[in-house]
């Protein structure tokens, strides 16, 4: 089962996965999709692994997701930005070739049992990209976003801190 949460910066998103997940399992995995680039940012994932708490499984991966070690289990994904970055750069800034990569990612991930929280940024709601990298980027967000939107059992909008069902199971 896929459950998709989306949102601004700072909205709410990973708390509420995070919360989400350990209400579903004594046991949840986090997988940080970011590359560690400076000190800045290694140390504010220290910080946040410390603020999980020693009941949460730490995978980074930034591709292949799917393949890792998350088969029957909750998992939270954080999230779909720093994903598709790799698989962006990784692709040469070919928006084809990553976002077919991304979809066959979400399929792997919905062939396997378990209950997977994807969070993601919705980028095109903010300041429109100065360059046309950046313009680039945010349209591959935005189809990403709406292929896992699709794919989801739940999708949920976070809006200063309170969630918004767009889509929830029965």
């Amino acid at each position: 089962m896929i459950v998709y949460i989306s949102g601004g910066a700072r909205s709410g998103k990973s708390g509420f996965a995070q919360e989400m997940a350990l209400k579903i399992s004594s046991e949840p995995v986090y997988v940080a999709t970011a590359k560690v680039w400076d000190e800045d940012f290694a140390a504010r994932v220290a910080r946040h692994k410390r603020e999980r708490g020693a009941e949460w499984t730490s995978i980074e991966a930034g591709a292949d997701i799917h393949l890792q070690p998350i088969k029957n289990r909750v998992v939270v994904i954080d999230c779909v930005t720093l994903w598709l970055t790799s698989l962006f750069i990784s692709y040469g800034e070919d928006i084809e070739r990553t976002l077919a990569a991304f979809k066959a990612e979400i399929d792997g991930l919905m062939a396997l049992e378990g209950t997977f929280i994807i969070i993601s940024n919705e980028i095109g709601m903010g300041v429109h990209a100065a360059t046309e990298l950046g313009r680039k980027f945010t349209d591959l967000q935005g189809w990403a976003n709406q292929y896992v939107a699709s794919k989801a059992e739940e999708a949920i909008f976070m809006v200063s801190g309170l969630p918004l069902w767009l889509k929830k199971s029965n």
